[in-house]
């Protein structure tokens, strides 16, 4: 999360607190209905928030910023924390899948070379004397 210094220096998202939920909301990938349903409030409340109709209590609007994983200044100011653009979510998703198909390759490297390891010291242990002292 960003400090204030940098909060105030930022440019300010000039959409309506309505508009900004609704894009909170879209970038999450809830539908109006299912987040009604998880803030315990109507359908009908919810769209009148987002069409600025009406405006959410203090409690809602915090329940709102821990819903959709934005900071309150954005959801009231339009500053601070804002949803996250899927296309930086499908870049983020793309640079886990990769470390991930690295890390398979590495667990496989590994456990060969480990593999190998186990077998010239089972093979030193059975032919010789020596492997007996170290054993």
């Amino acid at each position: 999360m960003p400090d204030t210094a940098t909060i105030y220096s930022e440019n300010p998202d000039l959409d309506t607190l309505g508009g900004r939920l609704s894009r909170a909301r879209d970038a999450v990938g809830m539908t109006t209905a299912q987040l009604a349903r998880r803030l315990g409030v109507q359908t009908a409340t919810l769209q009148a928030w987002e069409t600025d109709r009406s405006q959410p209590r203090a409690n809602r609007l915090s329940m709102l910023a821990g819903v959709l994983n934005v900071s309150l200044s954005w959801l009231l100011y339009g500053v601070g924390t804002a949803p996250v653009e899927e296309d930086a979510r499908d870049d983020t998703v793309r640079a886990i899948m990769a470390q991930l198909s690295e890390l398979k390759r590495l667990h496989a490297q590994s456990a060969a070379v480990i593999s190998q390891i186990e077998d010239e010291l089972r093979i030193f242990a059975r032919d010789g004397d020596k492997a007996t002292a170290i054993v």
